[in-house]
């Protein structure tokens, strides 16, 4: 359990290309936002916010009690709306702020729990995040599916699209003969690092791969990854998503 009591951001915009205002499509008779804010709520975080970019997630989640605070529409990352949230609510630097995507309602809360603990445990990273090893040879091949490479201590040494480690003698249809991983979008951040991230220069490997941690990589920071032995589930991007979420929950 993380020592230093920890808050848990939801970036919630109702905005989406292929699920139209998502963070109030119903599950189970809830919406989702709200969904996602319980499941976070059985962590041991302090407190659990919603950082929405319409009235309409505040209303939904004013209606269910959990607390929502209103930023601005036009943020182009998740963690840009976060490092708003952290100035409205006036975090301290040294908080610790777990974010939490509007779009997973059945996130693990122990794994809310383990990235916090990770990043308080090590003073020497900014940011902490979470992997699980790869057994599937088709994940493994797929660029949906984001790899990681940690060096010695657990640190995320590159994150890639690619089956990284590459294996030299690689064999079709077979995964690679050591422990591959793969990453999940679950961070935990020190509030300070938050308010600067967003004023860092885009790298051009986060470019190349369309994947927003290698930012921090490129200017030098470090970011702990937890390896999980239990896979997180899958989000919600779709109407079939939407479904199977509904199936899994009886609904």
């Amino acid at each position: 359990m993380s020592k230093t009591p920890f808050f848990v951001l939801i970036p919630a915009r109702l905005g989406s290309s292929r699920l139209p205002d998502k963070p109030l499509a119903d599950i189970a008779g809830l919406p989702m936002v709200v969904r996602v804010a319980h499941q976070a709520m059985k962590s041991a975080a302090q407190r659990v916010v919603v950082a929405a970019d319409d009235e309409r997630i505040l209303a939904a989640c004013s209606a269910h009690g959990i607390e929502a605070i209103l930023t601005r529409h036009d943020h182009p990352s998740g963690s840009d709306r976060l490092a708003e949230a952290v100035s409205l609510l006036g975090l301290a630097a040294r908080a610790i702020v777990v974010n939490v995507q509007g779009d997973e309602p059945l996130i693990d809360p122990q794994h809310i729990d383990q990235v916090a603990q990770v990043l308080d445990a090590d003073k020497d990273v900014s940011m902490s995040t979470l992997a699980h090893p790869i057994t599937d040879v088709q994940d493994w091949l797929s660029p949906h599916v984001v790899k990681v490479v940690l060096d010695a201590r657990s640190h995320a040494s590159y994150f890639s699209r690619a089956g990284i480690p590459s294996w030299r003698d690689a064999k079709a249809g077979q995964l690679p003969p050591y422990p591959v991983y793969r990453h999940v979008g679950l961070y935990a951040y020190r509030a300070s690092f938050l308010s600067l991230f967003p004023q860092l220069a885009v790298a051009p490997a986060e470019t190349a791969e369309a994947l927003e941690q290698l930012r921090a990589l490129w200017h030098g920071y470090r970011i702990a990854v937890h390896i999980s032995l239990n896979a997180s589930a899958a989000g919600v991007d779709t109407t079939a998503d939407l479904q199977r979420v509904n199936r899994l929950l009886g609904a």
